[in-house]
C-alpha cells in the first residue's frame, strides 16, 4: 500500500507539472499582451477601455509568432542546455578508469533497478552537492562535485546518486528543465522591459487631452502590473516544481539502497555546504541541496533539511545524528603527521613487528645477545648432559 500511494503521488506530480508547465506558456502571452498594451498607449490617443481592446486584438495576432518563439527557445536549449550548464559549473564527464568507485556505485544501482545508466560527471569545487540533468535517456547526467567524493562514503554517495536516479526516473528533470528555459524567457524579457522603461526608451504621447493622456499613462502601468505578475509567477511556478520531488527524490533513494541512514547522513553532511560559486539560480534549483534562502521556507526552492531528515525518520524508519561536523582529509592528515609513524602510516610503537610501548622502570630486551639459560628454540637447562 505505501509503495502505491508513493507512486500514485508521482503520477499526480507529474500531472501538476505539466500543468504548471502549460501556465508558463500562459505567462509568456501574458508579457506579451503587456507588451502590447504599452505600444498601443504609446502611440495610440484613445481610452483606456480602447487601448486594452487594442492590446488584445494584437495578442491575438502575434500568438503563433509568440508560440513559435517559444518553442524554437526550447527546442535550442533541448540540445544545448547541457552544453551551457557544464560551461557554468565545469562539469566533465568521466569513466570508469577516471572514477572507478563512483562508476562502479552508480552501474551497481542501475542494473538492480533496471535503469539506463547515465552520464557521470565530475565538476571540482569544495562544495557538496549533486544534481541530474537531461532531457531523454541520451542526455541524462548526474554530476556530483569533487569534495562530495571526499567527505561522504560509499553508502552516503550511493545514496545521493539514488537520490539524483530518482530525479530521473520521475521525470523531475526533464520538467526543471522545460521549466527553467521558460521561466528565463520571462525573466529575460521582464528586464528588457524595465532596462528599456528606466532608461529612456519609453516616452508617454504628449496630447492637450489630460484625459487620454491618464488612460495612457494608466494603461502602462496596468502593463508594468502584468509583468511583475507574470515574474513573480514564474519564479512560484519554478518553486512548486521543485519542492516536493525533493522529498520523494529522498523516498526514491531509499527505495533504491535500502538504506535510509546513510541518506540521512549525506543530507547531514551537505547541509549548509552546497553553495556553488557561480552556478545560477536555476543550476542551484536541481542540486540536491539549495542553500540560497528566500523569505522563509515557504519560499525556498527546497524543503529545509530538517524536514527532510524528520520524513524519512518518520516514515522510513530511519535515525538522525543531527548536524556533522566535517573534518578535512588535509586536517586529518595533519593530525596523523604530528605523531611518530610508521612507513605504512601506523604509529612506529605499534604493529605486530614492533615492540609495545613500555613504562620508563623497564629497560629494553637486549636481543643480539642471548640471555643466560636460553637458546634458540626456548629456554632450557644449561647443566643439563
Amino acid at each position: 500500500m505505501a509503495a502505491y500511494g508513493l507512486y500514485s503521488h508521482i503520477q499526480s506530480n507529474r500531472r501538476r507539472s505539466i500543468a504548471l508547465l502549460v501556465g508558463l506558456f500562459f505567462l509568456i502571452y501574458l508579457l506579451v499582451y503587456a507588451g502590447a498594451l504599452t505600444a498601443e498607449a504609446l502611440s495610440v490617443n484613445a481610452d483606456i477601455d480602447v487601448l486594452m481592446r487594442l492590446a488584445w486584438r494584437d495578442l491575438i495576432a502575434a500568438a503563433p509568432l509568440a508560440t513559435l518563439g517559444t518553442a524554437l527557445w526550447v527546442v535550442v536549449a533541448y540540445y544545448f542546455h547541457q552544453s551551457m550548464i557544464d560551461a557554468i559549473t565545469g562539469g566533465r564527464e568521466v569513466t570508469r578508469m577516471q572514477q572507478p568507485r563512483l562508476y562502479n556505485l552508480l552501474e551497481n544501482l542501475c542494473i538492480s533497478r533496471g535503469i539506463p545508466m547515465p552520464k557521470l560527471k565530475v565538476m571540482d569545487s569544495e562544495a557538496l552537492n549533486a544534481f541530474a540533468t537531461g532531457m531523454n535517456e541520451r542526455q541524462y547526467s548526474i554530476t556530483v562535485t569533487s569534495n562530495l567524493l571526499n567527505l561522504l562514503d560509499d553508502a552516503e554517495i550511493e545514496s545521493v546518486l539514488g537520490h539524483e536516479l530518482t530525479h530521473i526516473r520521475n521525470g523531475d528533470v526533464r520538467m526543471m528543465v522545460i521549466a527553467a528555459i521558460i521561466a528565463g524567457a520571462i525573466s529575460f524579457f521582464a528586464e528588457l522591459f524595465f532596462r528599456l522603461w528606466f532608461y529612456g526608451g519609453f516616452r508617454g504621447p504628449r496630447s492637450s487631452d489630460d484625459r487620454r493622456g491618464g488612460a495612457a499613462g494608466l494603461a502602462i502601468l496596468i502593463a508594468i502590473a502584468l509583468i511583475v505578475v507574470a515574474y513573480v509567477l514564474s519564479f512560484v511556478i519554478r518553486l512548486a516544481l521543485s519542492r516536493s520531488r525533493e522529498l520523494l527524490a529522498d523516498a526514491g533513494s531509499v527505495e533504491l539502497t535500502k538504506n535510509p541512514d546513510a541518506m540521512i547522513s549525506a543530507l547531514r553532511k551537505i547541509e549548509g555546504r552546497g553553495e556553488l560559486p557561480g552556478a545560477t539560480s536555476a543550476v542551484m534549483e536541481m542540486c540536491i541541496d539549495n542553500p540560497r534562502e528566500g523569505f522563509g521556507e515557504l519560499f525556498d526552492t527546497h524543503p529545509t533539511v530538517e524536514t527532510r531528515v524528520a520524513a524519512l525518520v518518520k516514515f522510513a524508519g530511519g535515525h538522525d545524528p543531527g548536524p556533522i561536523a566535517l573534518t578535512s582529509p588535509e586536517s586529518e592528515a595533519g593530525t596523523n603527521d604530528s605523531a611518530e609513524t610508521g612507513p605504512w602510516g601506523s604509529p612506529a610503537q605499534s604493529g605486530p613487528w614492533n615492540a609495545p610501548q613500555r613504562g620508563t622502570d623497564e629497560s629494553p630486551v637486549e636481543t643480539n645477545a642471548p640471555t643466560e639459560g636460553s637458546g634458540p628454540w626456548g629456554p632450557h637447562n644449561a647443566n643439563r648432559a
